[in-house]
């Protein structure tokens, strides 16, 4: 051979041996485990949760901000910021479902009511303008001024609109303030001898933009003004406290055509709730969840093709489930969406009571693959208690993580706080399985309406308060942009590609990498979420 020829056959063997050093190296920095190898591996006999995970830390190329959260809740529902408010009867009704929406999520009103009050509810949501109170408290004028300093102590707001049924859609007579009330030392004085009567109040007109709205609470420089429609009929209210606090949503989840906001409604598979569907999609809802346990039953797959047929632009989102199996049922029967999730809520006891379910990361992964397949958005639904389990809730395939425990608590929630003996302000908070609530009607999504013994699966608790929705779900989108950002991902889209190719590397926690992932090691802490 040539001197030449070597020095070519020389340079090739050194490129090989350069290509071969390098595939080695990178093969060495690859840490952890793709999703497949942890849930699927051929030694794999467990199901894990949200704890048992970690994700590894990626590269960073963007700052936190350029995060982007948008997701699927549906086939054809978009939102901005992939929570969900549960279905559940002390989180989600009309408050909150608006609270959700304009903070770029969804909220679903629960089923534990009457069909005419659950479509009212859902019209609340689909009526709201921002700024304009829809749903003021009203009093009436044979109202004493001592049943009013209850309702004052009990709602802690002090102006009320005065009507003639003491409700929304009367006749408006006055309004009563704290100006009215403070000086009468009779407080057996009804509301009608004290009141500032119609005469003298400034109103204005239904259909009123919010920025003429303000310019006349300016220039009056009053602190209310009730909106009235023809003949008096009291429709509305403007508070100045209201406007002074209100912002623009640039995120809200809403209607592209007529820019209402969306809201969600829950259902059982009763041939009756088929009479609720129907006045559900009346009232403007715009999707429905099917309310089960234990979604792969016969009923629910009638129920999803039937509401399919009837209502073929309503959403349906279909569950629970925990199996790929189970998900297929669902799917085939044209499922919009998909809720997974069984036994692992922090007040669902099926998994104890009946000895079904799933831990949660193992069914999230599993049934988002398959739904993927499908090009359907499944919610991941119980076991969150922190900003951390969304992401990974999202990691393994989610398009929205649903939240009961994570919500309860804050302002937008049924019910009325109260204090606990060392001073704490709490809500009460309750599974739908609890004996409490399936005696309003959820048994029917544990099957039990016909049971002679009732057989609870889930328990009814306490709370801390939250505050409210509009500075809480601020803090757990944050701590989901970082949690993206120290991954690599700048959006979803992005994390579940990293998830499918591979590139998306986790290791399972041992109980003492899970004990000191959280705070350890002190006498005392104080555990502050944020600072508003």
């Amino acid at each position: 051979m040539s001197q030449q020829g070597q020095g070519y056959s020389q340079a090739s063997e050194n490129d090989e041996k350069k290509l071969h050093d390098k595939k080695m190296m990178d093969l060495d920095l690859v840490d952890g485990f793709s999703a497949e190898d942890v849930f699927n591996g051929k030694q794999n006999q467990s199901g894990f949760t949200y704890d048992d995970l970690i994700c590894l830390p990626g590269h960073i190329s963007f700052g936190v901000h350029d995060v982007t959260l948008t997701s699927r809740f549906s086939r054809k529902i978009p939102l901005k910021t992939p929570i969900v408010s549960s279905p559940m009867d002390t989180v989600t009704e009309s408050s909150m479902a608006i609270a959700m929406a304009l903070e770029g999520g969804i909220g679903v009103i629960h089923t534990n009511l009457p069909v005419e009050v659950q479509a009212k509810e859902v019209m609340k949501v689909k009526k709201y303008k921002n700024g304009f109170i829809s749903d003021p408290v009203c009093v009436p004028p044979t109202m004493s001024i001592a049943e009013l300093d209850q309702l004052k102590s009990k709602l802690g707001f002090t102006g009320f609109p005065v009507t003639e049924s003491g409700e929304i859609g009367s006749k408006l007579l006055g309004l009563v303030t704290k100006r009215d009330t403070d000086f009468v030392k009779d407080r057996s004085v009804k509301l009608a001898e004290i009141m500032t009567p119609r005469k003298n109040l400034v109103t204005a007109e239904d259909g009123i933009e919010l920025k003429a709205a303000n310019e006349l609470l300016q220039s009056s420089k009053k602190g209310k003004l009730p909106i009235v429609a023809k003949g008096d009929v009291l429709v509305s209210l403007v508070a100045r406290t209201d406007l002074k606090k209100n912002a623009d949503f640039p995120n809200a989840t809403k209607d592209p055509k007529n820019k209402s906001l969306l809201v969600a409604a829950a259902i059982g598979t009763r041939p009756a709730d088929r009479d609720r569907v129907k006045a559900l999609a009346e009232a403007g809802c715009d999707a429905v969840i099917i309310d089960s346990s234990q979604g792969d039953s016969v009923f629910q797959h009638e129920m999803v093709k039937w509401i399919k047929k009837e209502c073929p632009d309503m959403q349906v989102v279909a569950g629970n489930v925990v199996t790929k199996r189970q998900a297929k049922n669902l799917l085939d029967c044209g499922a919009d969406g998909l809720r997974v999730g069984m036994g692992i809520g922090s007040i669902c006891t099926t998994q104890e009571v009946c000895a079904c379910g799933r831990a949660q990361a193992s069914a999230v992964y599993n049934v988002a693959k398959l739904a993927a397949a499908y090009d359907v958005p499944i919610l991941a639904d119980g076991g969150i208690s922190s900003p951390g389990h969304i992401v990974k809730a999202l990691a393994l395939g989610a398009g929205a993580a649903m939240c009961g425990s994570l919500l309860a608590g804050t302002h937008e929630t049924p019910g009325e706080y109260f204090y606990s003996n060392d001073g704490q302000r709490l809500k009460r908070y309750r599974g739908m399985g609890s004996i409490d609530a399936m005696k309003k009607g959820s048994d029917d999504r544990y099957f039990g309406t016909a049971a002679v013994i009732k057989v609870a699966q889930g328990v009814s608790g306490t709370v801390q308060d939250k505050g409210s929705i509009h500075r809480y779900l601020p803090y757990l989108t944050q701590g989901l942009q970082h949690g993206m950002q120290d991954i690599g991902a700048q959006d979803i889209i992005k994390l579940q590609k990293m998830l499918k190719d591979g590139d998306l590397r986790f290791e399972l926690r041992s109980a003492a990498a899970q004990r000191e992932g959280g705070v350890h090691g002190l006498h005392s802490f104080e555990r502050k979420l944020f600072d508003a």
